[in-house]
């Protein structure tokens, strides 16, 4: 199949198989003589590997250390583990800074009177660099702590 059928089996654009293959996440795709990129269905299923690790969150390095592991059927399944268990926490991390900016966000827009008067505390604390210091850490769902 050429480029375009690949990516509509994949999921996976265009400009990012270009992309992946510039790289070396995969093997650059078989050429016809006149030049045309050639995939097979093996090639999609790798397209496809990708993209369910991209929805995942996983960067490119991660991914090329996911394929890696895929591809070699002597490793041991904890291997795996670690780096998704590696990933959860860096997600967790992620969670937890975007709770406590959310936090911060809802205090002060707690604060705002709300009125004509052009004070205003969001734009205060904007220009301050005072957020988050009235707020307190809880935990999120996840036992990561957040500001609330």
């Amino acid at each position: 199949m050429n480029i375009g059928e690949a990516a509509a089996a994949s999921g996976v654009s265009t400009k990012m198989i270009r992309y992946y293959e510039r790289t070396g996440l995969i093997e650059p795709a078989e050429r016809t003589a006149s030049g045309y990129r050639v995939y097979t269905s093996g090639d999609v299923h790798d397209l496809q590997f990708i993209r369910r690790s991209r929805d995942l969150g996983f960067s490119v390095a991660q991914i090329e250390n996911l394929l890696a592991l895929w591809r070699d059927r002597e490793r041991a399944s904890a291997d795996v583990k670690a780096l998704a268990l590696e990933h959860v926490a860096h997600l967790c991390e992620k969670v937890a800074e975007l709770e406590a900016m959310i936090a911060a966000l809802e205090h002060l827009a707690n604060n705002c009177s709300d009125d004509d008067r052009p004070d205003c505390p969001i734009l205060r604390d904007l220009a301050e660099g005072r957020h988050g210091d009235c707020v307190a850490p809880t935990q999120n769902r996840f036992g990561v702590a957040r500001i609330s």
